[in-house]
């Protein structure tokens, strides 16, 4: 019995929740294993309801993380604030570079920086990009802001799409609501991103912004659009020449980030990727967190649901 309780706990302190959750014969336990694989695999959206076997904290500390399912779902979660969210993308990257898991670890990397420039948005806007509570200066008169077929507005026709949208998606069912989530919310992120950091022909779509605050703005949200350009980011996109199917190395990840921080590093905000922190890619949390202006550091969720999970396999139970 203690050799597979010992082999249940390592499964445990490994994140290998799938594996736990086939193994284990106890409802609680298999419980908290999805719990925590659907965290780890950032497939979260109504688990913190269902998942009733969970502690209630743990349960709560989710929720911060995913994105509300309808529009007047309370509380906002990750509309409410961005910083929960990627304080666990940067745990789910450094288990997936401990475990080697490379391919999920990538795919977390790319789903960062199509929100990162909201993350950058938070402290002027109050949330982190809440589609019910735009700024009303984002339609003032002279503003191009979701106006379809606009030539002189700088977003493509897939964000002019995303940014009419987003403008009514309050007032649509949930169905709606989620299927603008899927599919639109991360290109009406870029498109705020180029309102005010790349735009040729601005207009008084970002005449909102506080005065004083426009430029270290679009300072941060520059930096946002360039991580989503980064060698880092574009291994998500890879041609499976040298490395099987796509799958990077942990070399090629390495090689990948050093010469992403080189071009970060040209900017005041961006050199803070320069950082040697410990973390796996050294200097990423210094540099969600010099684009949010404020500390972004890895969560420890996913530790806590495996400690969870280890008093109760250490209890008796599974």
């Amino acid at each position: 019995m203690d050799s597979v309780q010992d082999l249940l706990v390592m499964l445990a302190r490994r994140h290998a929740f799938a594996d736990l959750e086939a193994l284990t014969d106890d409802p609680e336990v298999a419980s908290v294993c999805e719990f925590g694989q659907r965290l780890l695999s950032l497939d979260a959206e109504d688990f913190a309801v269902e998942a009733r076997e969970v502690p209630p904290a743990l349960r709560r500390r989710a929720r911060a993380c995913t994105m509300p399912q309808t529009p007047r779902e309370q509380p906002r979660g990750a509309l409410e604030s961005l910083r929960p969210a990627y304080g666990l993308l940067l745990e789910v990257i450094e288990i997936r570079w401990n475990r080697r898991e490379l391919s999920p670890m990538v795919a977390a990397l790319h789903i960062a920086s199509e929100y990162l420039p909201l993350l950058a948005f938070e402290p002027a806007l109050g949330h982190a990009g809440d589609p019910v509570r735009w700024p009303a200066g984002l339609t003032a008169p002279g503003s191009r802001f979701g106006v379809i077929g606009d030539r002189e507005c700088d977003h493509t026709k897939a964000e002019q799409s995303a940014a009419n949208r987003t403008l009514r998606v309050a007032g649509e069912p949930a169905a709606g609501w989620r299927a603008y989530f899927d599919r639109q919310h991360s290109q009406v992120a870029g498109a705020l991103a180029t309102c005010v950091a790349d735009c040729r022909n601005p207009c008084a779509a970002m005449d909102w912004v506080e005065p004083g605050r426009g430029d270290d703005l679009a300072l941060r949200a520059r930096v946002a659009l360039a991580f989503a350009d980064t060698p880092l980011v574009r291994l998500r996109h890879a041609a499976p020449v040298g490395h099987g199917f796509g799958v990077p190395s942990p070399e090629e990840v390495l090689d990948a980030w050093q010469r992403s921080r080189l071009v970060l590093g040209k900017t005041e905000v961006g050199e803070a990727a320069a950082e040697e922190d410990g973390f796996p890619l050294p200097g990423l949390p210094a540099l969600f967190s010099a684009v949010a202006a404020a500390p972004v550091a890895p969560s420890t969720l996913l530790a806590d649901i495996a400690a969870h999970l280890e008093t109760l396999l250490r209890a008796g139970t599974g």
